[in-house]
């Protein structure tokens, strides 16, 4: 078996020779990828091969692309392709094809090539390593079929180097620790959910209970001490040999959106147990107490009401919540006693700030900024700060036909200034972004110009007073443009928070074991929230971002991540484990 140590000694023809197969026909990335050995880990090897294909010419790009054979294409069929082609399509049943599904991938070869020039090119091992089914593998066609030219070509391009890299663990024999692991758990959790027809996992509902009862089954083979708290936070502990030790929280959400991913949130919960299983295994301890927290609800999804579970934890859960209702009019409290909690006993839950070492948390970047470097991990800075409004705009519903231009009190044509607005003054300025999510004409018909017009507002920012003095612009403008169309305007203000920056200390350990795992740091904002703000409340907070697939989608059925980032994030979670209990 080829080992690293290996590649980066031997002569660079042999270099060249070993990695022949790793990118389709194309020696020409081996061969400048030599000049960067040696490589500290295998990672390291695949970043720098990667390197190469990102600095070439896009003649060269697509030369690469263009060698990529189609799927079940004639050169399948009549057995043209190389041994690892071979055994990647048939590693997805791409062999034993219906006539229906050669048909329809035939015809989605040539529309495809028709479209962009080069071939559709998809790891058909995919996310796990362990193969696509056709039916996925024809929607994913069909999907990127969509695609603008320029997408297309960086996610072939990313497809490639998805390819190589199953093809260099093969080659130096890898053994994932956490990666395939994580990868199964999150199936099974996925398969949870109050939609027979999608994932949807509400706080406090059957599915919602059935998932923390399967973490907490998780967290005792990992060897931790576990118990449910009275807001559903799904605890495990692996404790310290010092009673006296401090704790180091880490966690994240398991709740989910409606129709949502398999991985936000529950990355950051499924990756530190099976860190905590591999130091189990190895009789392992480290000097602080490591809790690994399942926190009941984030996304504010059947009540409207975010972070129940990580506002208990911080002493900042308020008890008026308890009486709000979900649609059919269950309140919390109801709900919680029907799942068997006590919510008289949630003011316990608080931690003392003095008992912390801080905490970190693990969750998918839910954007596009790692992927379009090439990068499986990121360093969090911090999460943005946010100003959320509801507006309702109210004019004069008249005839379309019959009156005129000047003459109208027109809300939507209001609205559609104020998206403008929006946009204008929040491009281009660093982190600040704004978003008109929602824009709606209530009872709207083609023939009535709308005397009505409800939209919502959402601006965000590192900075807070980037921020506010962007919603103060915004609001003035607002009401300028509503002067001036004759248009009544009302506003909600319905979330304040502020932006929650990463302690420096913590962001330096967490880059620390990125370079230790032969990677370079990345530093990256997050424009989301996470329960680390609210924990921020009380502790020092760190995060690691991992890549996210699919163009960084997120909140969405097709959020995907790689077994190997969940793998390279395990690492570098353990590392900082380890460096963080040198220095306890």
């Amino acid at each position: 078996m080829t080992t690293l140590p290996h590649l980066n000694t031997c002569p660079p023809e042999a270099f060249v020779d070993t990695l022949r197969g790793i990118y389709e026909h194309s020696p020409w990335i081996a061969e400048r990828a030599a000049a960067a050995r040696p490589f500290a880990s295998p990672a390291a090897l695949k970043q720098a091969l990667q390197a190469v294909v990102m600095a070439a010419s896009e003649d060269e790009q697509l030369a690469l692309l263009r060698v990529h054979p189609e799927l079940a294409g004639k050169a399948a069929i009549a057995g043209e392709l190389t041994a690892e082609s071979t055994g990647e399509q048939a590693a997805s049943g791409l062999n034993l094809c219906s006539a229906e599904e050669y048909a329809t991938l035939h015809a989605l070869n040539a529309r495809y090539k028709d479209k962009f020039g080069f071939p559709f090119i998809l790891a058909v091992k995919g996310p796990t390593g362990r193969g696509l089914t056709r039916a996925a593998i024809i929607a994913n066609f069909t999907r990127r079929l969509k695609n603008l030219r320029g997408d297309e070509m960086a996610e072939c391009l990313r497809q490639v180097h998805r390819i190589a890299e199953i093809r260099l663990n093969e080659l130096l024999g890898v053994r994932h620790l956490f990666g395939p692991q994580v990868m199964d758990w999150a199936e099974t959790l996925g398969a949870i959910s109050d939609s027979d027809a999608d994932l949807t996992c509400a706080y406090m509902t059957p599915a919602h209970r059935r998932t923390a009862a399967q973490l907490a089954d998780w967290m005792r083979a990992a060897g931790m001490a576990v118990h449910v708290d009275a807001v559903g936070n799904v605890v495990g502990r692996y404790a310290a040999a010092q009673p006296e030790a401090k704790t180091l929280i880490t966690g994240s959400h398991y709740d989910t959106v409606r129709n949502g991913g398999k991985y936000d949130g529950r990355l950051g919960i499924l990756l530190p147990i099976a860190v905590v299983a591999h130091l189990d295994a190895r009789g392992e301890r480290l000097p602080f107490h490591l809790e690994v927290i399942g926190f009941a609800e984030e996304e504010g999804v059947r009540f409207r009401s975010t972070f129940l579970g990580s506002s208990a934890i911080t002493g900042r859960f308020k008890p008026a919540l308890l009486d709000q209702q979900d649609s059919e009019g269950v309140t919390i409290r109801d709900a919680l006693a029907a799942a068997g909690h006590d919510p008289s006993t949630i003011g316990a839950i608080a931690r003392d700030p003095a008992s912390l070492l801080g905490f970190v948390e693990v969750h998918i970047e839910q954007g596009p900024v790692l992927l379009e470097r090439g990068l499986p991990v990121g360093v969090v800075t911090a999460i943005a700060g946010s100003s959320r409004y509801a507006v309702e705009l109210a004019g004069v519903a008249s005839h379309a036909g019959t009156t005129p231009m000047g003459m109208r009190r027109d809300a939507a044509a209001a609205a559609a200034e104020i998206v403008l607005l929006v946009e204008g003054r929040c491009s281009g300025r660093g982190s600040l972004v704004g978003t008109v999510g929602q824009l709606e004409v209530p009872a709207g018909s083609v023939n009535v110009i709308p005397g009505l017009c409800r939209l919502s507002l959402d601006i965000r920012a590192a900075v807070d007073a980037e921020r506010l003095a962007a919603v103060d612009d915004i609001l003035a403008g607002i009401s300028a443009i509503c002067t001036r169309r004759g248009i009544e305007e009302k506003l909600w203000k319905l979330v304040e928070a502020d932006a929650a920056p990463c302690a420096p200390a913590l962001m330096d350990r967490l880059g620390q074991a990125i370079d230790n795992a032969g990677l370079p740091r990345f530093d990256v904002l997050s424009g989301a929230g996470h329960d680390a703000m609210e924990m921020a409340a009380i502790t020092d907070v760190a995060m690691l971002f991992t890549r996210c697939g699919n163009g960084g989608i997120s909140h969405n059925p097709l959020e995907t991540m790689t077994a190997d980032d969940a793998e390279v994030a395990g690492e570098v979670l353990l590392g900082f484990l380890r460096d963080l209990g040198s220095r306890a």
